[in-house]
């Protein structure tokens, strides 16, 4: 298996991803008791910017995460206008002997 870096570029619908925020934590949720899902949250507001996210996940293939995160209630509702799925190898960092080390070695 190999780590995803998953990129979400949201809709500006707020209210609705208020509304469906609880969905998509738990979509997101089971998939990391799972150990697909790594690491996931928003990235911070910066004026101009569409509101986005990164989600750091395990996985054979991009194809393969872009099946399954379409599965996401936030992408079902419309509230996910980009999608970007890629490959990431790190190489440097305190993870290498922790959470990672299974991924790398």
């Amino acid at each position: 298996m190999a780590i995803f870096a998953v990129h979400y570029t949201y809709s500006d619908d707020a209210a609705a991803r208020d509304e469906h925020r609880s969905a998509h934590r738990e979509f997101l949720g089971a998939l990391a008791d799972e150990g697909v899902v790594l690491l996931s949250g928003p990235y911070a507001p910066v004026d101009g910017a569409a509101d986005a996210a990164l989600i750091l996940v395990r996985g054979d293939s991009a194809a393969e995460l872009v099946e399954l995160m379409r599965e996401d209630p936030f992408q079902q509702q419309g509230l996910v206008e980009q999608v970007a799925v890629r490959e990431w190898t790190p190489v440097l960092g305190s993870w290498f002997d922790g959470p990672l080390a299974d991924d790398l070695g």
